[in-house]
C-alpha cells in the first residue's frame, strides 16, 4: 500500500480551450465550444442528419510537438501527447531524476486512430494499390499507439496499458493509475484519456444510431444541453484530458504542489444493453456507492458530482434517478455540473477532462456551470444544477463515467490533507 494517491500535474486540449488555463477561463464563463460542421471532405453535411460538434478549430500540433512525435501519429495520439507534456510540466516531475521503471502511462481511448483509419481505408478503395498502405498504418491506429507514444516521449518504463471501454474509457484510466499505485506497481502514472473522431464514418454512424442532437443545428452553441427539457441528444466532441497521480509519499518528497486526492474508485457493468442504461438507475446507484465504499467515505461527504450527463433523454433521467437513490434528500445540497454541456461528449477522453474540472473545482472552490440548462426537466430533478458558477467549498466529489456495452466507472477525489 502506498498511502493517499494524489494529482500534482493536470493538461487538457478541448474545443474551449488548448492548456489548463483557457479551457478553465471558458468553463468558468459558461462558454460553449460546439459549432457547426463545415463538411469532411469530400461530403457535404446534407446527407447528415446532425451537424453539430465540440470541434478543435486551427490545432497545429507542429506548435507543441516537434515533427517526427507529429506526423507519426494520428491525431487523437496528437492531443494525448500535448496533454500529457502539459501535465508533466505543471507536475514539475524531472523525469531525468526518476526511475524510469516507477513511471507508467494508463490511457483511456474509445476509438483510437480514426483519422488515419478512415484515410487509409478509404484510399486503398479507390486506388486499388494496397502497397500504398501507409507503412505506419497498424501502430498508429492500434489503441494502444497513444499510451506507447507518450511513454516514449517521456521515457516511462512502468505498466503501460490502454483501456477502451467507449464514453467511460478515461474514467477506469483513473481508477486504474489509482490501483496501480497504491499496489506499489508504480510511484507515478501519467494518465490520459483522449479521443478524436470526427470523422465521415464515425459521425454517420452515431447518426445512425439516432444518438446525436438535430435541433440545434443552426444554434449549435445551444446543442448540448444535459438535463434541460429541451435535450434531443449528444454532441460529438474532440480532445484529451490528463492527469498526473503519484503517491503523496513521492509528491512529498519532491515537495510537488498537490491539487486533490484521488481516494476510491469503482468499475460494474449493467449486463443489460450495448446502448441503453437501466431505466430504473440502480446499478449507477451501485457504482457510486462502490465508488465511496472504496474511498471510505460517506454519502454526506459528498458535495460535488461531476455528472457523465451526456445529454441524452434517457441517460441523463436515468442519472439523475441513481443519484436520488443515494444521496436521498441530500441530493438538493449537492453541486452538480456537467462538463459535456461545454465541449460536448469526446468520448474516451470525457472522464479525463471531467477529471480535470472536478479537481479545479476541488482546488478553487469554484464549479463551473451547467451551459443550456434553461428549464429543468422534472424526470432530471437535481437542485445542485446550475446555469452559474457555483462558489462551493468541496471537500469530496464524485466522477461519474458510463459508456456504451452497459459499463459503470465512479472515481472519488478529494481535497487533499496531508
Amino acid at each position: 500500500m502506498s498511502g493517499q494517491i494524489v494529482v500534482t500535474g493536470l493538461g487538457v486540449i478541448s474545443p474551449i480551450g488548448i492548456g489548463v488555463s483557457e479551457f478553465w477561463k471558458a468553463a468558468l464563463d459558461g462558454r460553449s465550444g460546439v459549432s457547426a460542421i463545415e463538411g469532411f471532405d469530400p461530403f457535404p453535411m446534407d446527407g447528415y442528419r446532425s451537424k453539430v460538434a465540440g470541434q478543435i478549430h486551427g490545432f497545429a500540433p507542429e506548435r507543441y510537438l516537434d515533427s517526427v512525435q507529429a506526423e507519426r501519429v494520428d491525431r487523437y495520439a496528437q492531443f494525448a501527447l500535448v496533454a500529457a507534456k502539459e501535465a508533466l510540466a505543471d507536475s514539475g516531475l524531472q523525469m531525468a531524476k526518476e526511475n524510469p521503471r516507477r513511471i507508467g502511462v494508463i490511457v483511456g481511448a474509445g476509438m483510437g486512430g480514426m483519422v488515419m483509419g478512415e484515410r487509409e481505408i478509404t484510399q486503398l478503395y479507390q486506388s486499388q494499390r494496397p502497397h500504398r498502405v501507409h507503412p505506419n498504418f497498424i501502430p498508429v491506429i492500434t489503441l494502444n499507439s497513444a499510451s506507447g507514444i507518450v511513454a516514449m516521449a517521456h521515457g516511462a518504463k512502468g505498466p503501460n496499458y490502454t483501456i477502451s471501454t467507449a464514453c467511460s474509457s478515461s474514467a477506469h484510466a483513473l481508477g486504474q493509475a489509482m490501483q496501480c499505485i497504491r499496489e506499489g506497481r508504480a510511484d507515478v502514472v501519467i494518465t490520459v484519456g483522449a479521443d478524436a473522431s470526427i470523422t465521415p464514418l464515425v459521425f454517420a454512424g452515431f447518426c445512425s444510431l439516432r444518438a446525436l442532437s438535430t435541433k440545434y443545428n443552426d444554434q449549435p452553441e445551444r446543442a448540448s444541453r444535459p438535463f434541460d427539457r429541451s435535450r434531443d441528444g449528444f454532441v460529438m466532441g474532440e480532445g484529451a484530458g490528463a492527469l498526473v497521480l503519484e503517491s503523496s509519499a513521492h509528491a512529498k518528497k519532491r515537495k510537488a504542489r498537490i491539487y486533490a486526492e484521488v481516494a476510491g474508485y469503482a468499475a460494474t457493468s449493467e449486463a443489460y444493453h450495448m446502448v441503453i442504461p437501466r431505466e430504473d438507475g440502480e446499478e449507477i446507484a451501485v457504482t457510486m456507492r462502490l465508488a465511496m465504499a472504496d474511498a471510505g467515505i460517506a454519502t454526506s461527504q459528498i458535495d460535488y458530482i461531476n455528472a457523465h450527463a451526456t445529454s441524452t433523454s434517457i441517460g441523463d433521467a436515468v442519472e439523475a434517478k441513481a443519484i436520488r437513490q443515494v444521496f436521498r434528500s441530500r441530493a438538493d445540497k449537492i453541486a452538480v455540473s456537467a462538463t459535456k454541456s461545454l465541449i460536448g461528449h469526446t468520448l474516451g477522453a470525457a472522464g479525463a477532462i471531467g477529471g480535470v474540472a472536478t479537481v479545479l473545482g476541488i482546488h478553487t472552490g469554484q464549479i463551473h456551470p451547467t451551459a443550456n440548462f434553461e428549464e429543468p426537466d422534472p424526470a432530471c430533478d437535481l437542485r445542485g444544477l446550475s446555469a452559474s458558477v457555483q462558489e462551493r467549498n468541496v471537500k469530496a466529489a464524485l466522477l461519474n463515467a458510463f459508456g456504451f456495452g452497459s459499463n459503470n466507472a465512479a472515481v472519488v477525489i478529494k481535497r487533499y490533507a496531508s
